[in-house]
């Protein structure tokens, strides 16, 4: 079941980051994909991984409250 978890959200945040450019609101499902990889691969025991998604879901919340930011003064 685990092994289909990490699948999933791998799939979500390839899928979220290609359709980045589209809309803000695929910046934050990669951001929640990432966080959700992070617990996979903690939960899988692989804690190098855990913390470099974490960090990349972090980055992907900063982006999207900058994109939120800039379309609001546009």
């Amino acid at each position: 079941m685990l092994t289909v978890f990490g699948s999933v959200v791998v799939a979500i945040m390839m899928l979220a980051y290609w359709l980045e450019p589209r809309s803000r609101w695929y910046i934050l499902a990669f951001a929640l994909a990432s966080a959700g990889t992070s617990v996979y691969s903690g939960l899988s025991e692989v804690y190098p991984i855990t913390v470099i998604e974490a960090i990349w879901a972090l980055v992907a919340l900063q982006r999207f409250i900058q994109r939120t930011r800039s379309e609001a003064l546009a």
